[in-house]
């Protein structure tokens, strides 16, 4: 009897096992899955072409369809006892909701327009196949519940694409007064995409045996593929504007001895070895090759002004509201008003520039107006992070610090502040990433004209002048109006502008201003974070 249950046990140990790789397998092709329908939902693969020698469509249909058949399997086998599992009595409301929604869809998408019932029907018809797989899902023991209606969709998908139901013509006019089409062109991608992540799910619950540990595996696959996702995204993006914009930064370029514009160093008058006309010009009708010098250096004293702005007023403002003031009603009221202020839209900031900034600045827009606007815009989320920075510092530093015999702002000085900081600049990095993109404000508060002469670019460190009557410093640099990219950019959709001073290729020029916009937000991005690495550095050494 020893014998026949050691041989039992490794019997089963060997299934599991057997089964733990199926469905290992079964995850990893839910991820290619994800991973393709994001690049054919950008076009980066084809519907009308193939993969490996197989058609696209064809492909994506035998997975999906693989995918579904082996989640029915997986619960399947749990439920019938050829797998040991631990399911639970029931897979969850979460659940339901979750698997009733494309079923939903599917349901009321086939009786209005497949079957031609209208929209009534259709609505009806989707709650019905909705309430049934939300049924199925929440009534069963979890292993069923959580296989067999995702797998059946699965199993669906794919085979409307192998059958051609849905091929890459396929089209879907939309009964509206505006004439407008669901195409297969994102029809199977998303599709694609949302079953990968169903069946992905499903699989990842059915490797950790369903049950509490099942559960945990699933969420981590979805959180995966999710982040996967996002950096897929960012990295498509990143990779379209390079390849779109690196055409127009480069029209003109010349490298030589002589060749790029002249440049004092150390009082000495040079040429540089390399000319770019795109990022050394400006625009204007007779240039040979049109640039954006005065927007990128607009956007650079832009950013720079907001900065200047907002992070000593938000930072000491979160100081006094977390080190001074008592937490209670005046504190939850500033706690709102910033996260409304930070949440306004940027075309109120904008409006709010407008009617109040310029009228004091000799009623014309000014880099001043733009600066003190954007920095109202960064000014909220400086706070808002500047003080949960402040909070997350432990009280015992600070207690510590006054046991030391040390003063309040001393402590705050040297205790709390350089404990904040990585908080601090982090805050900073991302109110940064946003102003720096904004046009609206700029549009009403800053923006000169598009079409500025040669490389004429602000000159404010040079503008200041001493004076013998209050306020003692003026720059007119700063009362005047420049551009910024944003709106350089918004301004040559409008206008058309190509490269040349005659033709050109208009969208070769909005794409490389694009580009050079995305370099300076980044660039702005790592500054920011090189800082917050080096205090992050010191807070450790120290």
């Amino acid at each position: 009897m020893a014998g026949a249950s050691e041989t039992d046990a490794k019997l089963v140990e060997s299934e599991t096992t057997e089964t733990d790789a199926v469905a290992g397998v079964a995850v990893g092709l839910s991820a290619v899955l994800f991973a393709l329908a994001v690049t054919a939902l950008f076009e980066r693969v084809s519907l009308t072409g193939s993969l490996f020698g197989v058609g696209t469509v064809t492909l994506l249909g035998g997975l999906l369809t693989a995918l579904g058949v082996a989640v029915i399997a997986f619960g399947a086998g749990s439920r019938l006892g050829y797998v040991e599992t631990d399911p639970d009595p029931s897979a969850g409301l979460v659940a339901g909701f979750g698997a009733a929604v494309p079923w939903v869809l599917i349901g009321g998408s086939v009786a209005s327009q497949t079957l031609g019932l209208g929209t009534g029907v259709g609505v009806v018809a989707g709650v019905a196949v909705g309430a049934v797989a939300f049924a199925l899902t929440v009534l069963p023991r979890e292993d069923v519940g959580s296989t067999l209606p995702l797998g059946a969709l699965l199993v669906l998908t794919g085979l409307v694409f192998l059958t051609g139901v849905i091929d890459p013509a396929w089209a879907w006019e939309l009964d509206w007064e505006q004439q407008a089409a669901i195409t297969a062109e994102f029809l199977i991608p998303a599709a694609t995409l949302f079953a990968a992540l169903y069946g992905g799910w499903a699989s990842a619950k059915a490797y950790g045996g369903f049950g509490a540990r099942g559960r945990h595996m699933g969420a981590y696959v979805l959180v995966y593929l999710n982040a996967l996702s996002i950096v897929a995204f960012l990295c498509i993006l990143v990779a379209y504007v390079v390849v779109q914009g690196v055409p127009g930064l480069l029209t003109g370029v010349d490298v030589g001895l002589g060749t790029g514009p002249e440049t004092t160093i150390l009082g000495v008058s040079v040429a540089l070895p390399v000319s770019v006309p795109f990022v050394m010009n400006g625009v204007a009708l007779l240039n040979d090759f049109q640039g954006v010098l005065p927007a990128i250096v607009g956007t650079f004293w832009l950013v720079i002004g907001a900065v200047l702005l907002a992070v000593p007023l938000g930072v000491g403002a979160a100081v006094f509201l977390t080190e001074y003031a008592e937490r209670g009603r005046f504190t939850q009221v500033v706690e709102v008003a910033t996260n409304g202020l930070w949440s306004t839209p940027s075309i109120v900031f904008g409006l709010f520039g407008f009617a109040f900034l310029i009228p004091r600045f000799g009623n014309g827009k000014s880099l001043l107006s733009g600066m003190i606007t954007l920095g109202f815009m960064l000014l909220p989320l400086v706070v808002i992070t500047s003080r949960e920075a402040m909070l997350s510092v432990p009280d015992e530093y600070r207690d510590a610090s006054a046991a030391l015999g040390v003063s309040k702002w001393q402590t705050i000085r040297s205790v709390v502040l350089p404990a904040a900081l990585p908080g601090v600049v982090t805050g900073v990095i991302l109110g940064v990433g946003r102003i720096a993109g904004e046009t609206a404000p700029i549009l009403l508060t800053m923006a000169g004209g598009t079409f500025l002469p040669g490389s004429q670019t602000v000159d404010v460190i040079g503008g200041f002048q001493f004076t013998a009557t209050p306020p003692f410093v003026a720059n007119p640099a700063l009362l005047e109006a420049t551009s910024a990219l944003p709106y350089q950019l918004f301004a040559l959709i409008t206008a058309g502008v190509g490269l040349g001073s005659n033709v050109g290729d208009p969208d070769a020029f909005r794409w490389a201003t694009a580009l050079i916009l995305l370099m300076v937000v980044l660039s702005f991005y790592a500054i920011g974070i090189a800082t917050r690495y080096y205090f992050r550095r010191r807070l450790k050494h120290t």
